[in-house]
């Protein structure tokens, strides 16, 4: 990496042995792209409010036996926080975008939070771009009961976001920040301080902070109210995919059965211990996973 290009547009990068950056440039977006190993090309999708740096501890394992594709999103990370796009058409134009630009025929994916649902849309959209799956989170199949409202109380923070005039100022705020963490982490599970600054620092940021809000304004929210109206229920997913949930995130996980109506071939896992960071809290077990899956197939 050019160094000029590193304090310019890399500044508070944190360094991970074997792993080279770049800067890629798409229709109206320079969007930063981290990449490890050779082989088969599997992209790593982060989730909010988090950044490339939420795979630190799952690249060295993947990268030993694949190409390894993290990039930071529309907004977030090192990549460029322009005002507009975080809709699902723009986010998923940003994705396919990449995809060409670094002559991706055809990828794993592995994608969390928010993402997955960008991914899913992937899925659906251009199933042929797409090997297998690996979902961290809740999938989109999910049929409406009075039952997902006991963990609509966690979710308050998203009111707070999305507030005008206090959203942008609440998520540039260390301690708001820092709550999206700490409050949603299974509770034997200790943030490196570290790791925290490295997604906490990128908000401070009125830009990113911005684009936080525009993100759930523009797909966040209306994707989950999407989910919660059964708007994915006519959907068929032909992607192999497999689902890592964790049992403390929220959801009731007996409540995210009846997949098979829509999926072609879908397998759920609960895992113990893990709540919504469940790649910071499991690392070893998503990587372990996805080598799995990605061996089997």
């Amino acid at each position: 990496m050019n160094e000029d290009v590193r304090s310019a547009e890399f500044s508070g990068m944190p360094h991970l042995a074997g792993v080279d950056h770049s800067m890629v440039q798409l229709p109206g977006l320079r969007m930063h792209v981290a990449e490890a190993g050779r082989g088969s090309p599997v992209l790593l999708l982060h989730g909010f409010p988090q950044n490339w740096w939420e795979w630190r501890d799952v690249i060295p394992a993947l990268a030993a036996h694949h190409r390894v594709i993290c990039p930071d999103l529309r907004g977030a990370g090192w990549t460029q926080a322009p005002p507009g796009g975080y809709t699902p058409a723009g986010l998923g134009a940003d994705l396919e975008a990449l995809l060409d630009a670094l002559r991706l025929d055809r990828v794993w994916l592995v994608a969390h939070d928010w993402s997955s649902l960008l991914a899913y849309r992937l899925c659906f959209a251009h199933p042929e771009r797409v090997a297998g799956y690996l979902c961290i989170g809740a999938h989109p199949f999910i049929r409406f009961s009075p039952r997902l409202l006991a963990g609509m109380g966690a979710m308050t923070f998203q009111t707070v976001i999305v507030a005008p005039g206090i959203g942008r100022r609440r998520l540039a705020s260390d301690g708001f920040a820092r709550s999206l963490f700490l409050d949603h982490t299974a509770p034997e599970y200790r943030w490196d301080d570290r790791d925290l600054e490295v997604f906490v620092s990128r908000l401070r940021e009125p830009a990113r902070a911005r684009a936080g809000v525009a993100l759930y304004r523009g797909f966040i929210l209306p994707e989950e109210m999407r989910v919660m109206r059964g708007g994915y229920l006519s959907q068929r997913l032909e992607t192999p995919t497999r689902v890592l949930y964790g049992r403390e995130e929220g959801i009731d996980p007996a409540l995210l059965g009846g997949f098979e109506r829509n999926a072609d071939d879908m397998r759920l896992e609960v895992v113990d211990g893990a709540a919504h960071f469940l790649v910071d809290e499991r690392p070893d077990l998503v990587a372990q996973r996805a080598l799995e899956f990605f061996a089997a197939a």
